[in-house]
């Protein structure tokens, strides 16, 4: 059978193997399905008890009366396998497997019992949440197998919760459903022998009742499944919200030890999430706002943000964090400017962000509210922001009818958002139900969570298309047919000669004309300027020889091994250098890289990363993420470089690598001189690094 998650939440009765009184995880599991009303039945296993709970226990999963559907093992890591097999016998069809010691922390025999423990659910085709986890929860089912009371008291709503950290879910549901949020599902999955995350993202994807998803993320143990299930939850118009740890390298190691997670480069995850539209926060606090942000159901049609405030101060936080986060500010119509004046104080200067000071009444009518009306209703506004806090807390404003005639008043996205967090007051989450309007707690967040919206709304109900099998020649992925075939795409080498050994450098110089650079060609020479294999500026024949010769000595003194199999001598070219990359990411698949070049792009660390393809509109996306992009705009009164060939350029390169990577492993172009507008681009280093390399 394929292992699914619904072979656990439509367990129709239950087994809690190892049930004592004694330990308070199977003493509150057991309560926490009996009080919520769990519909099936319920069989405690102890081989040393007669009677537990007040109902009758059972010796194991052979005794019981009848098969049951699901195991929750509450027992040492060295039993599991025994129950696990005698349960399958006797027609067990999933399991929750609560023990750690199967690949986590890092000792041998942990890891051992966990290679073993995988073959075995292979063998027995079962489907297992865990090991290593704290349970899950089916709200609707009212199948609570998580050992912390206050889960019981969870309300369906929309979001499911996946959480590869066991502890993790019952902060998170603590505090979002503080916040207004409700859960379909919350799951912990543990080390993911079975099940992972790929498999519970799919069977929540497939739930009419999950609208949004949650993840907190430590590893990716099948990024193929785990963006395919994204591919799914994006046509599905289903956003995903996550928190991934492996930022740095201390994390993860520390994912590593305690889950056996395979973190992978956070870099390359960063670039899944671009592609396949899933919001990355920061902070699980930010995760619960950006979800209840989300919640709303609308997506904007544009960018721009209108905000409301009657704070001179927070406009000028919001132009500092909009600038920051890349927000677009909406420039409001004149007409909305004149329509917005009765509502404010005379001296008010009407701008976006405004600050209204003391708003001025109408008729009885909330300022703010007609104000956020108006900012709604102009053509130029897709978002718009209201600083407020929930009403009955201090700072508040609007009564129930008023802000559910605003967001009715529009189809727009309309939060609103507290300066800073602040206690929720009675009755402030019913009224958030009631009006549909999110209270976002803080300025900053707030900002976010509009660009959220954005970001996703470009991306929504997108289908994500298989890439290509490669079909390139092995030909052309090496010395002049290589450059050729770049050559040809748009990507021209200078003018080269090549020479074989030192005494030939003159004439092949002077054949691509002074100045000239003259390189080094050794495997072992592959960043030519960390051995200094390059001369720049080289002026006549003598001087190419000399040069040579230096370089020669200079390699042989850095690995007296070395072979060399000749020089270059290229035409000296001038321009901005970026370097361009493509590599087969080890969990991500083909990746496409942009940023400084020359010897600064280890220094500066300047670089924007996509999953490939990549089409001209991602590339001038990627190149709005680089600093160094200013040197393509003409810094400091240079002339402004070839920006339109260089977003082909590097549309070509990741086509060419899309079509060769069977053969090619990596290859980078650095620099690429980008030459004034106009001009075009130039390869001045091509490194291709092939798969058997």
């Amino acid at each position: 059978m394929a292992r699914s998650a619904a072979d656990i939440f439509n367990a129709r009765n239950l087994a809690i193997v190892g049930a004592t009184e004694k330990s308070h995880w199977p003493r509150n599991i057991y309560a926490n399905l009996t009080q919520s009303g769990f519909a099936g039945k319920i069989f405690p296993v102890n081989p040393k008890r007669d009677e537990i709970f007040g109902v009758p226990c059972y010796p194991d999963l052979a005794s019981l009366p009848e098969p049951v559907d699901l195991a929750l093992m509450i027992i040492p890591a060295n039993a599991i396998e025994g129950a696990l097999r005698q349960g399958v016998a006797n027609g067990l069809k999933a399991a929750v497997v609560y023990a750690s010691g199967f690949g986590d922390g890092g000792r041998e025999d942990s890891i051992k019992r966990g290679e073993a423990f995988r073959k075995v659910l292979d063998e027995l085709d079962i489907s297992v949440c865990g090991p290593n986890c704290m349970g899950l929860a089916g709200i609707r089912q009212n199948l609570y197998c998580y050992p912390h009371e206050h889960v019981r008291q969870m309300e369906p709503g929309p979001v499911a919760l996946i959480t590869q950290s066991g502890g993790t879910l019952s902060y998170f549901t603590r505090c979002a459903q503080e916040r207004g949020l409700r859960f379909s599902y919350a799951i912990s999955s543990g080390n993911e022998l079975s099940l992972d995350l790929s498999d519970y993202m799919n069977f929540v994807i497939d739930d009419p009742d999950t609208k949004q998803l949650c993840l907190f993320i430590e590893g990716i143990r099948k990024p193929d499944a785990f963006k395919q299930a994204a591919g799914r939850a994006l046509a599905a118009g289903k956003p995903i919200i996550a928190i991934k740890t492996g930022r740095s390298q201390k994390s993860r190691e520390a994912a590593q030890s305690h889950s056996g997670a395979v973190a992978g480069d956070y870099a390359s995850y960063e670039a899944v999430c671009e592609r396949y539209g899933i919001i990355n926060c920061d902070t699980l606090e930010e995760m619960i706002e950006m979800t209840l942000g989300f919640q709303q159901g609308r997506l904007p049609k544009g960018p721009a943000i209108a905000f409301m405030t009657t704070s001179g101060g927070t406009v000028d936080l919001l132009h500092d964090y909009c600038e920051a986060e890349g927000a677009v500010v909406a420039e409001l119509a004149p007409a909305t400017v004149e329509a917005i004046r009765p509502f404010v104080p005379a001296d008010c200067h009407i701008r976006n962000p405004i600050d209204t000071g003391a708003p001025v009444g109408q008729s009885g009518k909330s300022s703010p509210v007609e104000i956020s009306k108006l900012f709604a209703a102009d053509p130029g506004v897709d978002m718009v922001a209201w600083c407020n806090n929930m009403p009955g807390s201090a700072r508040s404003s609007g009564a129930d009818d008023e802000v559910k005639s605003l967001v009715n008043s529009t189809d727009k996205p309309v939060i609103s958002f507290a300066r800073m967090p602040h206690q929720i007051p009675e009755g402030g989450i019913a009224f958030q139900d009631d009006t549909n309007m999110p209270f976002v707690q803080g300025t900053l967040v707030g900002v976010r969570v509009m660009n959220a919206l954005w970001f996703y709304a470009q991306r929504a109900g997108k289908k994500i298309t298989a890439l290509p099998e490669p079909t390139g020649k092995a030909d052309n992925c090496t010395g002049e047919a290589l450059e050729a075939a770049l050559a040809a795409a748009g990507i021209p080498a200078p003018r080269t000669a090549r020479a074989r050994n030192a005494t030939e450098t003159g004439s092949a110089a002077a054949s691509v004309g002074f100045p000239a650079a003259l390189k080094i060609v050794s495997p072992e020479a592959s960043h030519k300027t960390e051995v200094g294999g390059v001369t720049l500026n080289i002026a006549d024949a003598a001087g190419a020889v000399t040069a040579a010769d230096a370089m020669q000595a200079r390699l042989m003194a850095h690995d007296p091994a070395a072979r060399i199999d000749g020089f270059l001598a290229q035409e000296m070219v001038s321009g901005t250098e970026m370097l361009v990359g493509a590599r087969d990411d080890a969990l991500y698949g083909p990746m496409i890289i942009l940023g400084a070049g020359g010897v600064m792009v280890e220094l500066m660390r300047d670089v924007a990363i996509r999953l490939l393809p990549v089409s001209e509109d991602d590339v001038r996306a990627m190149l709005g993420e680089l600093k160094s992009a200013a040197l393509l705009d003409g810094y400091r009164g240079a002339a402004p470089a070839d920006k339109d060939a260089l977003v082909a350029a590097v549309v070509a390169l990741g086509d060419f690598y899309l079509n060769h990577r069977h053969i090619l492993a990596d290859m980078e172009i650095n620099p690429l001189i980008v030459r004034p507008k106009g001009k075009g681009v130039c390869a001045l280093d091509i490194r291709a690094i092939s798969r058997e390399a």
